[in-house]
């Protein structure tokens, strides 16, 4: 097996960039942050406010023996519970909030550009790369983004407060408290960027973990008649130990970090005990209330401490979720649209139907060269001309141009030169959901959705009533074998439809094109990997399919296009032969030979 290997991204602890991207997704929810920042706010004053609180008690009731100041000591009390519980249960509703649509709004972009992204796209991107981006990393960043944000504001309020308030009381203590402070952020900053470097290689193996997956899943057919069980496996262990490495190494990190931090606390908690005891005895202005505020004050100042470093921390593991997202929004869209076709068809998502034309199936090939971005030349001065209602057979070894002549017909390319014409109009002057609507293609190895068969052959038309799917089954002769199932209509296919035959997969994808009514047809090897009576019906189903609509037909089996209007031989991207099955048949050519050799 071989693994797509993972962009390179910066190494920037923080890329001012990048998040001013990903904050736009904050906009629509700042009522949401701001109603969560005033919460966090007063939870901050109340943390702040607490100890002192408990001073009154100390000082104004024990230590002056006044016991009638504890009913105003219950009531403060009560009010603070009251107000602190009131302010924990809204941020959490609005955190909440800000996480689940978040999230929500960042894998509806994602999933939006991935309907406009062309065929090359996911020729050249694994499955398991895409699902991460649209889990993981998009789960990432709601987190960060929703309660980071607003752990991080209460983490920077309580140092503040804690720190005006100690220099308020005794700013000789406070000043003492405060000395380890240029230890401790040395410290963060020197097991955060260890940390980081081993989350980094984390995501990175997990995008290739993701991916060996669903490969593994995928062709686990293939895997099994191989016998690549122990080949497979090796490779895979090889990826998690990969991974098990990298995370027992930011494990021990963060296993150090803690203790080396709460050590630091500790140090500073011992000259608050030391300095404020003498103070204690020896100043009659400092009493034991307010050394009992300094000790509590120190344990509260290095908790946000910890956390602002932690979240930080989290910042920078989640900017390779934001990099890794960001790369599949804004990656290219190959094939577009141009401005003034869009404003007079509309998008994908939001055509224009009242402007789309109807199509005839008139198709041009004008002096067409393509060639991919990587790879040679495959066509070159092409030219073809196909009237509508036309069938026309392409023939021809692997590599000859047949599937590539399809895909410019159905623009998921677009031609290197020359232009190609429906209708007597360029291509480029009509939107590619006007071309996609009017287009059917049936696969070689037809895919279905997982649900029922009548969902799947309704995906060719989603407004067709039961009666218009059971006629489109009934036209292509799988009526029968769909009536033999138990639950009929009803029966759930399975994922990819594993729980039907090819051929029935196959009639099927016929009956779900004939449902959609396309006007250009384009048939992928269709009988190749079915069974001589299955094909026969699968050639009356064509023949039904076939009939009025313009037809490109990829044959592999040469007995399955005698009927077709024209024959095209292809060879390294140039037509050899063209003709009626009769009429090559008599010139005895590529054809005759290709025909004889397969029918021997």
């Amino acid at each position: 097996m071989s693994y797509f290997e993972e962009e390179t991204y910066t190494d920037t602890s923080f890329d001012v960039t990048v998040w001013k991207k990903i904050f736009r997704y904050m906009k629509p929810l700042k009522k949401h942050f701001l109603i969560g920042l005033m919460a966090v706010v007063m939870l901050a004053f109340l943390d702040v406010a607490y100890p002192l609180l408990n001073r009154f008690a100390i000082d104004g009731i024990i230590e002056e023996d006044r016991i009638d100041r504890l009913p105003i000591f219950i009531g403060l009390f009560g009010v603070y519970v009251v107000l602190i519980v009131t302010m924990i249960y809204t941020f959490i509703i609005h955190a909440g909030r800000i996480q689940v649509e978040l999230a929500y709004a960042i894998r509806k972009d994602a999933f939006h550009k991935l309907q406009e992204l062309p065929f090359v796209y996911y020729d050249r991107t694994p499955v398991g790369w895409i699902m991460a981006r649209m889990t993981s990393d998009s789960r990432n960043l709601s987190d960060i983004l929703s309660w980071g944000l607003i752990d991080l504001s209460w983490g920077l309020l309580m140092m503040v407060g804690i720190t005006i308030v100690m220099f308020v009381v005794n700013a000789k203590l406070a000043a003492i408290t405060l000395s380890v402070l240029p230890l401790l952020i040395y410290t963060s900053i020197y097991f955060r960027k260890r940390i980081l470097k081993a989350f980094r290689e984390i995501r990175k193996q997990n995008s290739k973990i993701t991916g060996a997956f669903n490969e593994g899943i995928g062709g686990a057919k293939t895997t099994k008649t191989l016998v690549l069980e122990e080949s497979n496996y090796k490779e895979f262990d090889r990826l998690t130990s990969r991974m098990k490495s990298h995370s027992i190494r930011a494990a021990v990190f963060a296993g150090l970090y803690f203790p080396t931090i709460l050590f630091i606390a500790s140090i500073a908690t011992a000259l608050v005990f030391y300095f404020g005891g003498l103070e204690v005895t020896t100043n009659e202005l400092f009493t034991v209330g307010l050394l009992y505020v300094f000790v509590s004050y120190v344990g509260q100042f290095f908790e946000p401490v910890m956390m602002l470093a932690t979240i930080l921390a989290r910042f920078q593991q989640a900017q390779a979720s934001a990099e890794r997202v960001l790369s599949l929004i804004e990656q290219d869209v190959d094939i577009t649209d141009r401005p003034v076709v869009i404003e007079r068809y509309g998008t994908f998502d939001k055509p224009l139907k009242e402007n789309w034309e109807p199509l005839g199936g008139d198709v041009t090939f004008d002096n067409v060269t393509f060639k991919y971005k990587k790879g040679e030349t495959v066509l070159e001065n092409f030219n073809l001309e196909v009237t509508r209602g036309q069938s026309v057979a392409l023939v021809g070894h692997t590599g000859a141009g047949k599937s590539t002549i399809v895909n410019l017909v159905c623009r998921f390319y677009e031609p290197t030169d020359g232009q190609i014409l429906i209708d007597g109009k360029p291509m480029q002057d009509r939107s590619i959901a006007w071309l996609h609507d009017k287009l059917g293609y049936v696969l070689q190895a037809p895919h279905l959705f997982s649900g029922t068969i009548r969902d799947n052959i309704r995906y060719g038309k989603l407004d067709a009533t039961d009666e218009d799917v059971i006629d489109a089954a009934k036209m292509v002769e799988a009526d029968a074998f769909i009536r033999t199932f138990e639950h009929g209509y009803d029966t759930q296919v399975g994922e990819g439809g594993a729980r039907l035959s090819v051929g029935q997969k196959q009639l099927i994808s016929f009956a779900r094109a004939l449902l959609a009514d396309p006007r250009i047809l384009i048939l992928d090897e269709a009988t190749s990997s079915v069974d001589t009576q299955t094909e026969k019906v699968i050639q009356r189903a064509i023949e039904t399919v076939m009939e009025g609509r313009t037809t490109f037909v990829i044959a592999h089996r040469l007995s399955t296009i005698v009927n077709a209007d024209k024959i095209l031989v292809l060879e390294h991207g140039k037509i050899m032969e063209e003709g009626t099955h009769e009429a090559l048949i008599k010139q005895r050519g590529l054809y005759y030979k290709l025909y004889t050799n397969q029918f021997q």
